[in-house]
């Protein structure tokens, strides 16, 4: 072997040996000091908090938000305020949905939604957190609020496929005919969640409603709104398709009345609307035949299928015997 080539082996070697022992970009990066140990405040990402219409997260068309605050007065976010136009858009996107979802089989649409429960459970942590910050209880309670969440939303989850056998059914007749009851869904149903539950109220009346195979338009609690828009950034990562459900959140003074008297909204839930203040949008329902629905029970209570009832149809099929 030459000089020229001993030599050549040696840098080679050297060079081997430097490659492997330089550390990766990675521990660079874990060595350099960060911002905070430099004595410079970082700071944090803001979330924006957007609409939920038609599977996107649009800003109000009308360009307004408004100031969030926690129960101790501390200002949390800037939330998107609705206008009319939102409500009309996402009457819109609710409506286009209809068909893909109540066209799904109940057995899918279980699927889907157990699905969306999965994933609230993989945001528990954030969801305590924000009810917290908007409703003030202990972190203890806050935990128990989400399993609550997550136990009602598996519970609506197991019904999809289970209640044409409780709304539905065969009738007997006098004739050589067979003769059966069918529930359907209703459409598009408005919905007023509760205002003083950031979650639990808005997933107690949101999954009667979409697990029967309607969609949605929800009018989010005015003064709570966060955890909803969390909510729908659950359902846009889930295989809920867009459009099922549409989260507004702003002044429900000014959406309900658009919603109440919009004449391609099927039925309306006002389970979130003051006693005193439901008269006016009944009248408004009853413009366009609305089905109205106002449930005086404590929507916190145990669930029952009525929810569920109570925006279906039951379409009648007659058939001869023996074709």
């Amino acid at each position: 072997m030459t000089a020229k080539q001993t030599s050549k082996k040696a840098t080679a070697r050297r060079g081997a040996l430097t490659d492997a022992d330089s550390p990766t970009a990675a521990e660079r990066a874990a060595d350099e000091p960060s911002s905070a140990s430099a004595g410079v405040a970082r700071v944090g990402v803001r979330k924006t908090y957007k609409l939920y219409v038609g599977g996107a997260f649009p800003r109000s068309e009308s360009g307004r938000s408004y100031p969030v605050h926690g129960a101790d007065g501390e200002l949390l976010a800037n939330a998107a305020l609705a206008s009319r136009k939102d409500a009309r858009d996402a009457v819109v996107a609710a409506r286009a949905a209809v068909g893909k979802w109540s066209g799904a089989t109940a057995y899918n649409r279980g699927q889907v939604l157990y699905r969306v429960a999965e994933l609230i459970e993989g945001r528990a942590g954030q969801f305590a957190d924000e009810i917290v910050n908007a409703e003030g209880v202990s972190p203890a309670v806050a935990e128990r609020t989400v399993a609550a969440v997550i136990d009602r939303w598996v519970w609506y989850a197991g019904w999809p496929d289970k209640v044409a056998q409780v709304a539905g059914g065969a009738n007997a007749v006098a004739g050589p005919y067979f003769n059966f009851s069918v529930p359907e869904p209703t459409g598009v149903v408005a919905v007023v969640a509760p205002a003083d539950s950031s979650l639990l109220g808005l997933v107690s009346v949101v999954a009667p409603v979409i697990a029967t195979g309607n969609t949605a338009v929800v009018i989010a609690s005015e003064d709570r709104p966060l955890p909803a828009i969390t909510l729908s950034e659950v359902l846009a990562t889930s295989d809920v398709p867009g459009g099922v459900v549409n989260i507004l959140t702003g002044r429900t003074g000014e959406l309900a009345p658009v919603l109440a008297g919009h004449f391609d909204v099927n039925a309306i839930d006002l389970t979130g609307v003051e006693a005193g203040a439901r008269a006016d949008l009944e009248r408004l329902a009853a413009g366009s035949v609305k089905r109205v629905f106002c449930a005086e029970e404590d929507w916190a209570a145990v669930p029952t299928p009525r929810r569920m009832l109570a925006f279906l149809e039951t379409k009648t099929v007659w058939h001869p015997v023996g074709i």
